[in-house]
């Protein structure tokens, strides 16, 4: 079966959406291929949730949501409990009742135009297309299941979502990203209502085409963003058939497979976004990986469904609220398609990315050299200084981050990743400059000129740096040599520049271990390394890095005046090893 002739079925088989799985009209081969043990899992995880909502009184009054997209949500769980005939809620009066209050609540957060107001983004098409995410699924169940209780309850969902629509239409976006979500909800629209203008309005998007890069990465190189354009391309694949576009869900799919940790965890480094900052959940893409395993039999994302499913959040994340979406789409219920392990020991080096993962069972690692240069600290674009991650088990490096003093710049920034087999070479060159008089021709007597920035990008004055000649110029150089041999990492840290300058090797390892061998500080999650080994354990595994060096104690506020200027760091949670020295710098430490 080809990929167009699977989507044309799997959209069909949403006729039997909204029955049980004990009572589907299907032949006895298809009853055999649903999987009704996870169908009994997400019914009471959905049921424990709408319990949850019911006996807390999490639904209040319109006045006080201020998060529309839990309130989208909230409706789609209790949406999928008060449809199901095996669940404990099938038509309940409570659940109902609840359902009356928060289309009452979507209404009155509506704007006159369609939208919707989501924190400080106010009146946002895109924010209004992530409700309809889970509204339009919600109207499908309760459209099929036909109550005549609902039937005020379905109207006014109608008139959110079809004044949602006109948003949708006319409305523009923020982010690469927005283009998919807005297209898949406009995707949804048409199944519901049939309004051409939605399949005009997403035609117009995607024909500026979707970018995937040779690495398996969107524009915005994020795991966050990128389970939300998977599954946006995904659902317009499987509503409009448009099977091109499960290739590049695929491609990115597996890409992000090697970002995984061992607890479920995924490296977001890379990332041009917010999530740069802080590790997201696999289980989040649980529902793109189900999908693409069973629409094209791939043993490598069915290993990773299988996973996932083992993973310590899948409750949380899956179980506790995705049964709308396995009821909207019910081909997510067949049962996955064979597979095998997933490889214990691997290299992956993203070239466009700048990244290298490395794993050897247990250990993983990171060295990342892809900053997006010259700095600029703004969402889209990678700035996060860390260039080494380590991880044996429970044992966890978060960082390794190199900052020096030199004209205050702080945190060292590669020019890039290298790999010479085991070997990988990260480089920074930065360079400062003192500035001359200005040409006479380009002097005025009031003293009135340009504000610009620095030539060599530090600060900016009304200085019209640009027809300053430089002088005395100072250099720094900076190289860093990681290798790498059967999971054990050796670091030799290079740097060049006039005597004197100050060098900070910083190491961020997860709250809640143990460091030995190590001297405190007056911060409690400050530690000092001055010679031989630390030891960083955590539960029964331990991470030894050395040998250590100590020749300042200056450990404070070394961001750089990118941070310092607006009293910021970006210094993160954990406890905190630091190394220090002077340049000239070398020193060579192990990770093992």
């Amino acid at each position: 079966m080809n990929r167009s002739d699977f989507l044309k079925i799997g959209a069909l088989s949403g006729l039997a959406t909204c029955l049980a799985i004990e009572s589907w009209s299907v032949n006895s081969r298809e009853a055999s291929e649903i999987d009704a043990n996870l169908y009994r899992q997400l019914l009471a995880g959905n049921d424990k949730t709408v319990a949850g909502f019911l006996s807390e009184a999490l639904v209040k009054p319109a006045s006080g949501f201020n998060r529309p997209r839990s309130v989208s949500l909230t409706f789609a769980v209790l949406a999928a409990s008060y449809t199901t005939s095996d669940s404990e809620f099938y038509h309940s009066e409570a659940v109902r009742k609840q359902l009356e209050t928060l289309v009452s609540a979507l209404l009155e957060l509506q704007n006159l135009n369609g939208t919707i107001d989501a924190g400080g983004n106010r009146q946002s098409p895109p924010d209004t297309a992530f409700l309809l995410e889970y509204l339009c699924p919600a109207a499908a169940l309760l459209r099929r299941d036909d109550s005549e209780e609902t039937r005020q309850i379905r109207r006014q969902l109608d008139d959110f979502m079809i004044n949602a629509g006109e948003a949708l239409v006319k409305g523009g976006v923020h982010t690469p990203n927005h283009r998919w979500v807005v297209s898949a909800s406009l995707a949804r629209l048409y199944t519901l209502y049939s309004d051409e203008r939605y399949l005009e309005r997403i035609d117009q998007w995607l024909d500026e085409g979707v970018y995937l890069d040779a690495d398996g990465q969107f524009p915005e190189r994020s795991r966050n963003y990128s389970r939300v354009e998977a599954f946006s391309l995904m659902t317009i694949a499987h509503l409009l058939n448009r099977p091109k576009l499960l290739e590049i869900v695929e491609k990115n799919l597996i890409s992000t497979y090697y970002f995984l940790e061992e607890n479920g965890e995924l490296i977001t480094v890379d990332s041009r976004r917010q999530d740069q900052n802080f590790l997201l959940q696999m289980s989040l893409f649980y529902l793109g990986y189900r999908y693409l395993a069973i629409a094209e039999r791939n043993e490598m994302l069915t290993a990773v469904t299988r996973e996932i499913e083992g993973f310590d959040d899948f409750e949380q994340q899956v179980l506790s609220r995705a049964l709308i979406h396995f009821l909207d789409m019910p081909m997510l219920l067949q049962k996955l398609p064979a597979y095998g392990k997933l490889p214990e020991n691997y290299t992956k080096y993203f070239p466009l990315t700048q990244v290298v993962r490395i794993k050897r069972g247990l250990t993983t690692a990171t060295i990342f050299g892809g900053n997006d240069l010259p700095v600029t600290v703004a969402s889209g674009r990678s700035s996060n200084p860390t260039f080494f991650t380590y991880r044996k088990g429970q044992a966890i490096l978060e960082y390794a981050r190199l900052s020096t003093s030199f004209f205050n710049t702080g945190y060292v920034r590669s020019e890039g990743l290298k790999k010479d087999a085991d070997t990988y070479y990260l480089h920074e060159r930065k360079e400062a400059y003192y500035y001359q008089p200005l040409p006479a021709n380009k002097r005025n007597e009031e003293g009135d000129y340009r504000l610009s920035e620095s030539l060599d990008g530090r600060f900016w004055s009304k200085m019209d740096f640009e027809n300053r000649p430089v002088s005395d110029v100072q250099v720094m150089e900076t190289d860093i040599t990681v290798q790498e041999h059967d999971g054990e990492f050796e670091m030799n840290i290079k740097v060049a520049a006039a005597e004197g300058v100050q060098v900070t090797l910083e190491l961020c390892f997860r709250s809640g271990g143990k460091l030995s061998n190590v001297r405190s500080t007056n911060n409690q999650d400050d530690y000092l390394l001055a010679d031989g080994y630390a030891t960083y354990q955590a539960g029964t595994d331990t991470i030894r890095v050395g040998p250590g060096i100590l020749e300042h104690e200056s450990i404070d506020r070394i961001d750089g005046e990118l941070y310092s200027t607006h009293f910021g760091s970006i210094k993160g949670e954990g406890m905190h090893l630091f190394l220090t020295g002077y340049t000239p710098f070398s020193h060579t430490i192990t990770f093992k």
